[in-house]
């Protein structure tokens, strides 16, 4: 059995302002929490004020770690979401040309062209329910995601 894969390492983050959050048309793929793609030797925290504030020009503080979401692709690869919370934030908000950025009402998020388990991750991040969030193949060609709860 081998002992590492290989793995993409990703995040987002739940900026919240009242009962607004800020959300990211991302071109061609839907609503979702802004993040990114970690960069190789970079530290995860990091990752996520980097990525935050290139998509929305906002500095983050306070960044916390809630859970993670991550799939065990067929090709033997891994892909990891890691699922972050904001505390404050500081700057002006502006798209990208990842795409729109804007101020969305949570109790309004289903509503939205939201990316495929934006649900799941979004009750993670607000600990509503487990910390993590684990797709596995059908054996169909499909995904069955798992909560797990610690």
């Amino acid at each position: 059995m081998r002992a590492t894969e290989a793995t993409e390492w990703t995040n987002v983050c739940l900026i919240q302002d009242g009962t607004r959050v800020l959300v990211e048309n991302k071109k061609g793929r839907g609503v979702v929490f802004p993040g990114g793609h970690v960069e190789p030797g970079e530290a995860l925290t990091d990752a996520v004020v980097r990525e935050i504030r290139e998509e929305t020009g906002l500095t983050v503080h306070d960044v916390k770690l809630c859970g993670i979401k991550d799939a065990a692709w067929e090709n033997g690869t891994r892909f990891v979401v890691l699922l972050y919370k904001a505390g404050s934030f500081e700057g002006k908000m502006k798209s990208s040309e990842e795409g729109e950025v804007f101020w969305a009402e949570l109790n309004e998020l289903e509503h939205l062209n939201l990316i495929w388990n934006m649900k799941e991750m979004t009750d993670i991040i607000l600990n509503k329910n487990g910390l993590e969030y684990y797709l596995q193949s059908d054996g169909n060609g499909g995904y069955i995601g798992e909560l797990k709860e610690m």
